[in-house]
């Protein structure tokens, strides 16, 4: 099983950067998948969730509004559009997938976002 994240780097505040989660290893199309992120000295919080058909989305109060997941089931990929960035947006962001009934759970390795100016 792979979760490989891209799309990470340094942004200016307001700027925008797109996170993709590309995955190996596993029947995608059946898992829920997530984005995570963790910043220096805090615990890893939920950003959002999408179903597995992509039918339904959450997000955390933090993003609403400038964060959109979406996914390609054909190329087994997750993505993460995030505008109008913020210094608090700086993180590591992971991808997580979670099988049916959460019994398999998958990590990425993770992708540095660093929003300054």
């Amino acid at each position: 099983v792979q979760l490989v994240e891209s799309g990470g780097g340094l942004v200016q505040p307001g700027g925008s950067l797109r996170l993709s989660c590309a995955s190996s290893g596993f029947t995608f199309s059946t898992y829920a998948m997530s984005w995570y992120r963790q910043a220096p000295g805090k615990g890893r919080e939920l950003v959002s969730t999408i179903t597995s058909a992509g039918g339904a989305t959450n997000y955390a109060d933090s993003v609403k509004g400038r964060f959109t997941i979406s996914r390609d089931n054909a190329k087994n990929t997750v993505y993460l559009q995030m505008n109008s960035l913020k210094p608090e947006d700086t993180a590591v962001y992971y991808c997580h997938a979670a099988g049916p009934f959460r019994i398999r759970l998958y990590w990425g390795q993770g992708t540095q976002v660093t929003v300054s100016s």
